[in-house]
């Protein structure tokens, strides 16, 4: 090579004798179906596997989402207005009197049966004792003869007295006709006095009504024996007074609440005969003290009843507002797992998976129990919870239930799930739908496979 010429082109090749250039075109065309066929087996092989690899994955996530407890949750609900306390009440009239006799004899004549409305003063029945008016008689005639003999001592006596300022009779004489008279006098006294005993004792013939009121019970009619217990026997029930117009409702309020009840707080009645309506009423007066034996504490409640609707004596439902503040959670009768170490309740945590939580119960209102401790307000508590569910149990939320369960276990639960699983809840949460329909779409290209 000389110098200068370090560009020039290499000199040509000789072709070799036999292997023309249009030959060798030639088999490159041929080669191409060859690739192209290669290619299109490869790509179809390629995917079928990857179809079947999805197909797989999708029935593997779709069986572990079969395999996941299905569960319905609830809120813990606390009232938005003051809870509505109900408690039996014992309905009483404002006042309610037993009349018994003062006096013995036989009744004469009664003038009040039951259901009369009586006043103040009204006479009821009246009483024959002869022995009580001869007993009068007499002591009438013991003070008249007391007051004569009274008047004669006081005679002398005065007479005595002025005697003695002349010194005609002794002093010794004077005061013995004085302290005669004062005898007298006590006497008299004593007279009156038993005269007035049986006035009142003749007075109790005739039997009064105490008030306005109503006549509850007549236990007596003419010539019926009356014995006032005066000789040794039982007294007997004549009539019974109530008076209705206002009445007294008694209730055992429990200990929860009992400091929530204050006097002057309003109140209603309801009564089963009377459904929709509603009476109102005041909370007159608390014991103040809880029962030890009963834990609860009497109240009582004044009702109005001018129109008399409400009859002493009957059942009725004492409805009390308390506070809403103080109203504490509650959650449906079904949520409760009642174990050896306490009641808990089954909650789904971030992570999707059963915490228990103990929790202390309180009053039972009918479909839903109070939660006195355990529980903040926002947890997500498992509505039917197995008896055999236990901390970290995986689980999945559903709008409704996946299906009745057995009492057969786990195993049981998640074929029950599995078959429900297919239909789609009406409305599922973010992290169970994207899973269904990766599975869904899993299982359409499996089927294109196939």
């Amino acid at each position: 090579m000389q110098p200068g010429h370090a560009d020039a082109p290499p000199p040509p090749q000789p072709q070799p004798p036999g292997d023309p250039q249009g030959g060798h075109n030639g088999r490159k065309k041929r080669r191409w179906p060859l690739v192209l066929a290669a290619l299109v087996v490869i790509a179809l092989a390629a995917q079928g596997i990857w179809s079947r690899h999805n197909a797989h994955a999708a029935l593997e996530r779709e069986a572990a989402r079969a395999s996941t407890l299905s569960v319905q949750v609830v809120m813990p609900q606390r009232s938005t207005r003051a809870l509505d306390l109900v408690l039996p009440g014992n309905v009483q009239a404002f006042l309610d009197t037993p009349i018994y006799a003062r006096t013995n004899g036989y009744l004469r004549k009664w003038y009040a049966d039951i259901g009369a409305h009586v006043k103040a003063g009204q006479l009821l029945a009246e009483i024959d004792a002869p022995e009580v008016d001869d007993q009068l008689r007499a002591a009438r005639a013991d003070l008249a003869n007391a007051e004569a003999n009274y008047a004669l001592a006081k005679t002398t006596a005065d007479r005595w007295t002025q005697m003695l300022q002349t010194r005609s009779v002794a002093k010794q004489d004077a005061d013995e006709k004085v302290g005669d008279m004062l005898a007298k006098k006590a006497t008299l006294d004593a007279a009156r006095f038993n005269v007035s005993r049986l006035s009142q004792l003749q007075s109790y013939e005739k039997v009064l009504a105490p008030f306005d009121g109503i006549v509850t019970a007549r236990n007596v009619d003419v010539g019926a024996l009356i014995d006032a217990g005066s000789s040794g026997g039982q007294q007997k029930e004549l009539f019974h007074v109530a008076q209705a117009e206002r009445l007294r409702v008694y209730a055992n309020v429990p200990q929860a609440y009992a400091q929530q009840i204050r006097p002057n707080q309003h109140a209603y009645l309801t009564l089963n005969e009377t459904q929709g309506k509603r009476y109102p009423g005041v909370v007159a007066r608390t014991a103040g003290a809880v029962d030890p034996q009963q834990r609860t504490m009497l109240v009582e409640v004044d009702v109005d009843n001018p129109n008399g609707d409400l009859l002493p004596g009957a059942y009725a439902q004492v409805h009390f507002a308390l506070d809403g503040n103080a109203t504490p959670l509650t959650l449906p009768g079904n949520a409760f797992l009642f174990r050896p170490d306490g009641v808990k309740v089954a909650t789904v945590g971030a992570d999707e998976r059963v915490k228990l939580v103990e929790v202390t119960l309180g009053t039972d209102f009918g479909t839903r129990v109070a939660v006195v401790a355990g529980l903040s307000g926002n947890e997500r508590v498992i509505v039917n919870p197995q008896d055999s569910i236990v901390d970290g149990t995986p689980v999945r939320i559903v709008e409704k239930p996946a299906g009745v369960q057995g009492a057969a276990g786990a195993a049981a639960s998640a074929t029950s799930a599995a078959s429900a699983a297919p239909a789609a809840p009406a409305a599922p949460p973010a992290s169970a739908a994207a899973p269904s329909g990766a599975a869904a779409r899993g299982a359409s290209s499996a089927a294109a496979a196939s």
